[in-house]
């Protein structure tokens, strides 16, 4: 009779011993470590993209005044004044999503999520990170795309007199969700990466701005 095989159980089926599990431990490593230099460009994009059209916003806070300063002087306005300080808008909160991913600036329960330890809240950034926000992005592409190309195809316009066309501004959803597709991509890299302790936590000494603005009131609270 042969000898029965150490990784059979009782019922007879394989089942994988330690060597071969910290073997699958080491590749997933080793291609964790090759990625995470993709991370750090893919990181250097989106901070400089973020960090250059942050500035649309002043922009848009120009084109606003002056469309509300000329309407009440000139008693005249214009709907493309109007609808481009949307349009300006859009493209920071679509294009500049990733910079705050990146930044680690989203919107979450930082009271609740502070309270929890640093593994639940690896695992859930994780799991946030693969179930939801990365199928999200995909769905918004896939959805986006046809949704651009049926606005250029009729050269769209804008439904108000003197209005923008509107395919420019169609274009951002896919653009942006691209984007932030791209992003989520790299921060699950490096949040698996920091679970496995191959490169610190890049946000662990990170104070949010509520953080610090509690801390601001407590100290003004202690100085009466």
């Amino acid at each position: 009779m042969g000898t029965p095989n150490k990784n059979n159980n009782a019922t007879g089926r394989y089942r994988p011993g330690p060597a071969e599990g910290r073997d699958r431990v080491s590749v997933l490593d080793a291609v964790l470590k090759a990625l995470l230099p993709v991370t750090r460009r893919i990181d250097a994009i989106t901070t400089w993209i973020g960090r250059h059209l942050a500035w649309l916003i002043l922009a848009a806070v120009v084109v606003s005044s002056v469309n509300a300063t000329v309407r009440k002087i000139f008693d005249t306005s214009s709907n493309s004044w109007l609808e481009l300080q949307w349009v300006l808008f859009s493209i920071v909160f679509l294009l500049c999503s990733p910079w705050t991913l990146l930044a680690n600036e989203h919107i979450r329960i930082d009271i609740v999520n502070n309270m929890l330890p640093k593994r639940l809240r690896d695992s859930i950034d994780v799991i946030g990170h693969a179930f939801f926000l990365l199928p999200l992005t995909i769905i918004m592409i896939i959805t986006g795309i046809p949704f651009f190309l049926r606005s250029i195809e009729v050269n769209e316009q804008s439904g108000n007199a003197g209005g923008l066309p509107q395919w420019p501004s169609k274009a951002l959803v896919m653009i942006g969700f691209t984007m932030l597709l791209v992003q989520g991509i790299s921060e699950l890299i490096k949040r698996i990466a920091v679970m496995r302790d191959l490169i610190p936590d890049p946000h662990a000494t990170q104070v949010h701005a509520l953080e610090a603005e509690v801390e601001h009131i407590v100290e003004a609270i202690e100085k009466r």
